[in-house]
């Protein structure tokens, strides 16, 4: 991912005129919204299951609109702020109804018909998985907030991500070299299931995460982070077309608010 973005950038010259303060940003940012934030989110996973890890990561919404008015002074008016709450309430109901149990995949902690996680013995409890998910939340709206001035300054999107991919993989690899007590080997991944982690690395993280890096040039924390968190709603046509299950009624009433929402976002 880091080689792909730097790649990227090399090619549009984003090279160009960096200084330390921006490098230094992005260094944080990327501790923040990708080492912090995915560590903590998929930890919060095994306790939780997805859905309601999912749930509890929602609320990088709310989190940025705070750390935005706060550190940056940004205000959200009437107008947009409706469309916010509109889209926060659209994509609750896409992640509790979009995706119904018999199509969860398969793993150690299944998601059961109702929202009550399995905890296996001598594993993370409900409430240290509430707390992984709020730190995944305020991880990933610390990272939004610090890149803001950076890309406010007219930094290349593809660099950004090239520095923020880049010091996080390093902590990762890192991590790899530190003997960690319960941490038992895992298999090596076959080369499927390696394709497809690329692959979904690229367009996820490498151009989804570039174009949210563009928005922040000129969007405010709040509504750039509230606009990146409508994948389960966007994700529900794919659901459909996947497992052959139409999501319910209430998912896609989810859906309409959340483009509601963003209509009036984009008008307000």
């Amino acid at each position: 991912m880091t080689v792909a973005t730097a790649i990227a950038a090399t090619v549009l010259g984003g090279w160009g005129g960096l200084v330390p303060w921006q490098v230094a940003y992005l260094a944080a940012s990327g501790v923040f919204g990708i080492f912090v934030a995915s560590s903590a989110y998929i930890s919060s996973i095994f306790a939780l299951g997805p859905r309601l890890a999912l749930l509890v990561f929602s609320l990088t919404s709310p989190f940025a609109l705070i750390m935005g008015y706060v550190f940056l002074g940004e205000t959200v008016g009437p107008v947009k702020l409706t469309g916010v709450a509109l889209v926060i309430a659209g994509i609750v109901l896409a992640i509790l109804f979009g995706r119904p149990a018999k199509v969860q995949p398969e793993g150690i902690f299944p998601t059961p018909p109702i929202e009550t996680p399995a905890l296996p013995e001598r594993q993370m409890t409900l409430p240290v998985g509430l707390v992984f998910g709020l730190i995944a939340a305020l991880g990933q709206a610390a990272g939004a907030l610090v890149a803001r001035p950076v890309m406010a300054s007219g930094v290349n999107p593809f660099t950004a991500m090239a520095i923020r991919t880049g010091v996080s993989a390093a902590l990762f690899l890192l991590l790899l070299v530190v003997p960690l007590p319960g941490v038992a080997k895992r298999s090596q991944p076959s080369a499927r299931t390696l394709g497809i982690g690329i692959g979904g690395a690229l367009i996820g993280t490498g151009m989804g995460m570039s174009l949210i890096m563009a928005a922040l040039a000129g969007g405010k924390v709040g509504i750039v982070s509230t606009l990146s968190s409508l994948s389960p709603v966007l994700v529900l046509p794919m659901v459909w077309l996947r497992s052959g299950y139409r999501p319910p009624a209430p998912a896609w009433a989810g859906a309409v608010l959340a483009f509601a929402g963003t209509a009036l976002i984009a008008l307000g």
